[in-house]
């Protein structure tokens, strides 16, 4: 959630800054680099977790989806300057990192700080 939140938040800075020009529709999500199928993501997932963390393909007829999509954030690359900050491995990481601090206990909250902090002492964009 924390690429989207940046792109709405520059969104804002701009809109304040330069007001109409930018009230229109963007997109924030991964780099092109990063566009991975839900068994990669599942398959990573399942890898970073541990602890023999597995899954099973649902065999049974499903309802048609697309089989490849993909948000288009080259406007926001372009017009806004904004990149992702993290790859998706970053990205899969923090989701078990958080899960797995939940799971035990921990404090979500300073969890969450401490990704947002990690988040943004990256200075890509």
């Amino acid at each position: 959630m924390l690429e989207p939140l940046n792109g709405y938040l520059t969104l804002a800075t701009k809109l304040l800054e330069d007001g109409a020009h930018y009230a229109e529709a963007w997109n924030f999500g991964p780099d092109d680099s990063d566009a991975q199928n839900v068994e990669w993501i599942t398959k990573t997932i399942c890898e970073l977790w541990g602890e023999n963390a597995s899954y099973q393909i649902d065999t049974n007829p499903q309802p048609h989806e697309a089989n490849y999509l993909k948000l288009d954030c080259s406007k926001a690359r372009a017009e806004l300057s904004w990149y992702p900050k993290w790859n998706i491995y970053k990205t899969l990481e923090s989701i078990v990192d958080w899960n797995k601090a939940r799971i035990k206990g921990k404090n979500t909250r300073e969890i969450c700080l401490d990704q947002i902090s990690q988040y943004f002492s990256i200075n890509k964009s």
